[in-house]
């Protein structure tokens, strides 16, 4: 599937700027060494023992780390590289190839059709200003927005959505609190549906991903959407980027109760080290859709497999 909105996508510039600036702390840090592997003057037995060790603590992953060392040292030698510089090359390429596997085309918003985003985590990742930001993107785009308040069970989540939405330019449908997410849901999708909005993005509670209840409620809300016929969803799982190989966990479990589409890797300009991105595609097929990489409604980038692996090395 294909996004198409009424005026703009975002420009490829701006996009390769904010990813830039948002991964500057991760670039600083366990990838600077990563980095500085490819300034000696050779490449030794001692390269590889300390390339690996930095892919896993940047967060790439156990299994990651050991497919892209079998899949690079397969090429040094069928290719006859010897020079660290050319190994640096080798690397970009195969980490934007393990990113590009989960092809991560945005989805399509037809005229006339409605486009339901359910968006999805843990508490505390960030998921409601995470709405907020692609309510705010969507809408400077040219589409019609609604957001719908499904987190009933945090006393300020609803106030705090409200005033998002008001700062977006976007109406928040809203239920009581502690009344049935499921019924926000479904209200939203009608006041949606009368507004002829293009977008409708619903907020959900912050839930454990070990905790049953809320993950059998998260089915419920998908089982409303079904029945209420949406010709298009995106289901996006937010992943707070600093937690590292915990997200591996949280999307697999995520991934047990609803279909997921893509990730948010938000809280990037923290102090992510940027190897779960890799983890994420690698292992589950699930494409990156977004980075957040600051406090402001501007702060989203679409995530783009080139511009995120120079970002990283250069």
């Amino acid at each position: 599937m294909v996004f198409r909105f009424l005026k703009r996508r975002q420009d490829p510039q701006e996009r390769e700027e904010k990813i830039e600036s948002g991964l500057e702390k991760s670039r600083k840090g366990i990838f600077s060494q990563v980095a500085a592997l490819f300034d000696r003057e050779e490449i030794t037995d001692s390269t590889w023992e300390e390339l690996e060790e930095l892919l896993i603590a940047a967060d790439v992953g156990v299994e990651t780390t050991l497919m892209l060392l079998d899949v690079l040292q397969d090429r040094v030698e069928a290719e006859r590289i010897r020079r660290p510089s050319e190994l640096r090359k080798a690397l970009k390429e195969e980490l934007q190839a393990i990113l590009d596997s989960a092809p991560n085309q945005p989805v399509e918003v037809n005229d006339g059709e409605l486009l339901v985003m359910l968006i999805v985590g843990v508490n505390g990742v960030g998921k409601t200003t995470t709405v907020a930001k692609l309510a705010h993107k969507f809408a400077s785009e040219g589409a019609k927005v609604v957001v719908g308040a499904a987190d009933t069970f945090r006393a300020a989540a609803i106030d705090q959505l409200q005033i998002w939405g008001e700062r977006a330019g976007v109406p928040v449908i809203a239920g009581a609190p502690n009344s049935d997410p499921a019924a926000v849901v479904h209200d939203a999708l009608a006041a949606a549906r009368s507004r002829s909005a293009d977008v409708l993005i619903v907020d959900t509670a912050g839930r454990l991903h070990t905790k049953y209840n809320l993950m059998e409620e998260l089915k419920k809300i998908q089982r409303v959407i079904d029945r209420n016929g949406s010709p298009a969803q995106e289901n996006l799982l937010v992943l707070d980027a600093t937690t590292g190989q915990n997200g591996l966990v949280q999307a697999r479990k995520f991934a047990q109760a609803v279909h997921l589409d893509g990730v948010v890797l938000a809280k990037m300009d923290g102090t992510a080290k940027g190897g779960i991105a890799f983890a994420i595609v690698n292992e589950m097929k699930i494409p990156i859709r977004y980075l957040t990489t600051g406090e402001k409604l501007g702060d989203i980038a679409e995530f783009d497999s080139k511009d995120f692996v120079n970002a990283l090395l250069g």
